[in-house]
């Protein structure tokens, strides 16, 4: 039966050479087996039939039974429009309209002939209408079998090729109805018992064709499980052969430098969170294995600190530490403020990046492989050839999700065992998402902010308020502040954007002519881009005009109010990083969003969840759910986009643990995938891990 599902989908009823190229172009859909992985993205009831005088124009679908009285056309220059006068014999007359097709409908529809009409009803000129509705004979459609109707989502090419819903559906029954025998199941018998799961065969026939509201939930929740357990069958034993398969340094000693630091060097007092996470690395780097630990934390709550307290435990065991950055100026900004907290410490910190040459640069490299130097920070640059660890211990990634794959494991390379590796991000996971993307990764979150810092004071402006807006900056910089003007470029290949940068910079410097401007946007020369950062870092601009490109990283703790222009286009998570750029220092800070007036529901949401919240695990946690996590930023770039074709990550969290624990519990008891209790799991995986499911960017 796994060879029928591998069929080609050229011999499903009703596809053909034709459609069967459209339907690879345009879904990807090449066999029987990915036909029936195309699942529906909504259902409407079609047991019913309504009566004409039951219509009222909030009802969302509808099923009339009755004939076409007469036709009447419309034309309006080179518009057409179509309308049937349909009666279902209750006294009340529903126009049927059509915008398009129009000489096809009226050949392939008679008067007199008694119909099933299904659609959404309207009121035009005080009569109700439905607009393009589906139509069948009533002889032709057998609503006892309809149930519930399933719809399909589907391209502009597949409309324009007469592929539409309504078609996917007539394809899917062709095929289940081909199918005569049971479809292999793909779960072990004891994992179905204990969670009270339908058949792989049941539940692929109900999601397509179900009778019941019972019948689809039962259904999308076996097929919603399955999918969630492969993903994290896989991540979970890929994460267990790397235990078994490195051992990590123990680092059992924790002395002078960690302890003189604490003592005597810390700027102040640990939060508890930052204690906890310190606890939990320690343990970790004293266990045995390696550790992979993700330490997530919102800008500000002083990840960078926990870093350095951690590279000094690899110090004091006797080997060297490093931190990469994604930027120069990031990694210049980390360099600065580990060598300002450990001051005096016989510590020796050295950066590279690619703007260390000539004699610095061969310092740097030669006092990496004597084992002089104690922490290295750097760029991409770490891993190229030439540079040789002494005893790398600890390798410390920031915001690794600007950092490729490939990129990572030079690193780990670097190291005659791998490294501990601790991973940072300021892009709040939410929990679910967390589990999938980096479930061979240990968590630890820093949820609080340091004493002392005030929340940022999140506001919305409208682009015709500018002028109020603009006296406010001007109160701000006579104060001795500065100030950031985000414009969205999104895209650095749209040349309309950059325009908008241009001119509103010009602009800007007509409007504050009294104070000096830096700009920066990503299509700058490397070394102009990092200039104009230091301008504005060192003091000597008082507005910074950019884009996303200051979305990371720089710490500018004077800057106290951030403008994003045309902020319904950015997306939470990113609303939320530009917003951490300010309320650095002790002053008050302002974050100004400003948008055009008309703006959908959605993004009035998203602009009222960024003025009443400052968590940003609140924030991602909504950006999830408005967005999914393909949009999420840190998800997108890094090619982590899922490939899940029913379960939904911000949705299903409870399926998502419970996948996770049945997965660990596997994982637990067959470690090395030999045991005949569960081949049937690791054929299954090892079928996935060939075909479709693009587990690379998962883990």
């Amino acid at each position: 039966m796994i060879d029928v599902l591998a069929q080609d989908v050229v011999y499903v009823p009703g596809v053909g050479p034709r459609r069967k190229e459209i339907l690879s172009k345009e879904l990807n859909i090449n066999t029987f087996g990915d036909l029936l992985e195309y699942y529906p993205y909504k259902y409407v009831d079609r047991s019913r039939i309504y009566a004409s005088s039951e219509l009222t124009a909030d009802m969302p679908f509808v099923q009339l039974k009755g004939k076409i009285l007469s036709f009447e056309r419309f034309e309006n220059g080179r518009r057409q429009r179509l309308v049937g006068h349909f009666s279902d014999g209750q006294g009340r007359i529903v126009d049927l309209t059509w915008f398009s097709r129009v000489q096809q409908i009226t050949k392939n529809l008679q008067t007199d002939t008694e119909y099933i009409v299904f659609g959404k009803p309207t009121i035009y000129g005080g009569r109700f209408q439905i607009t393009h509705p589906e139509i069948d004979k009533v002889n032709e459609l057998n609503l006892s079998d309809m149930g519930m109707q399933p719809y399909y989502i589907t391209t502009e090419k597949m409309k324009n090729s007469g592929l539409t819903s309504r078609s996917m559906e007539k394809m899917v029954r062709g095929l289940l109805g081909r199918l005569t025998t049971r479809l292999p199941e793909t779960l072990p018998d004891f994992i179905m018992r204990r969670l009270q799961l339908v058949s792989r065969d049941e539940a692929l026939r109900q999601v397509h064709c179900p009778k019941t509201t019972r019948q689809l939930e039962a259904a999308r929740q076996r097929l919603k499980f399955e999918e969630l357990f492969y993903v994290q069958l896989n991540i979970l034993r890929y994460a267990s052969d790397q235990r078994r398969k490195y051992r990590g340094y123990v680092f059992a000693h924790v002395g002078d430098a960690f302890n003189d630091f604490y003592y005597h060097h810390l700027p102040f007092a640990l939060t508890g969170a930052q204690k906890r996470v310190i606890r939990e690395i320690r343990q970790d780097m004293g266990s045995g294995r390696q550790m992979n630990r993700l330490l997530q934390g919102d800008v500000g709550s002083g990840k960078t600190l926990v870093a350095l307290m951690s590279m000094l435990i690899a110090i004091d065991n006797g080997y060297q530490a490093c931190i990469m950055a994604p930027t120069e100026i990031l990694a210049e900004q980390h360099l600065h403020t580990i060598t300002q907290m450990t001051g005096n410490m016989p510590i020796r910190v050295e950066l590279l990046t690619g703007i260390v040459k000539g004699k610095r640069r061969e310092a740097v490299l030669e006092g990496l492989s004597n084992g002089d130097v104690n922490i290295l920070v750097g760029t991409h640059a770490i891993i190229e050839d030439p540079v040789v660890f002494h005893r790398l211990g600890l390798a410390v990634v920031d915001e690794q999700h600007r950092f490729g794959v490939a990129q990572r494991a030079k690193l780990w390379s670097k190291s005659k065992n791998p490294p501990h590796v601790l991973v940072m991000t300021a892009t709040p996971i939410p929990r679910t998402l967390a589990m999938t993307l980096y479930g061979d990764l240990d968590v630890s979150v820093i949820d609080e902010l340091p004493p002392g810092r005030k929340p940022v004071s999140t506001q919305h402006r409208y682009d015709h308020q500018l002028s109020s807006l603009y006296e406010g900056i001007r109160r701000q910089v006579r104060q001795g502040r500065q100030v950031y003007v985000v414009f969205p470029l999104i895209q650095e290949s749209e040349k309309s954007d950059l325009k908008n940068l241009e001119e509103g910079f010009v602009a800007l410097q007509e409007v504050f002519a009294e104070f000096r401007l830096s700009k920066v946007h990503g299509r700058m020369r490397a070394q102009d881009k990092e200039a104009e950062m230091q301008r504005f870092v060192s003091g000597e601009t008082q507005i910074l005009v950019a884009t996303t490109v200051i979305e990371v990283g720089v710490n500018v703790p004077n800057a106290s109010v951030m403008v994003i222009l045309d902020a319904q286009r950015f997306g939470l998570s990113q609303l939320h990083q530009l917003r951490g750029r300010v309320g650095r220092g002790a002053d008050q800070s302002y974050c100004i969003l400003v948008t055009s007036v008309k703006l959908s529901k959605e993004t009035l949401r998203r602009i009222d969840i960024m003025c009443s919240t400052n968590d940003g695990f609140e924030i991602a946690e909504a950006d999830l759910k408005l967005r999914g996590p393909g949009d999420l930023e840190g998800t997108q770039q890094s090619g982590m986009a899922f490939d899940l074709k029913i379960a939904d990550i911000a949705r299903d969290g409870q399926i998502v643990q419970m996948a996770r624990d049945e997965a660990q519990h596997i994982v637990d008891a067959d470690p090395e995938c030999k045991s005949a209790e569960y081949q049937m799991l690791w054929d299954r995986l090892a079928v996935l891990r060939k075909t479709h499911i693009n587990w690379g960017a998962i883990s």
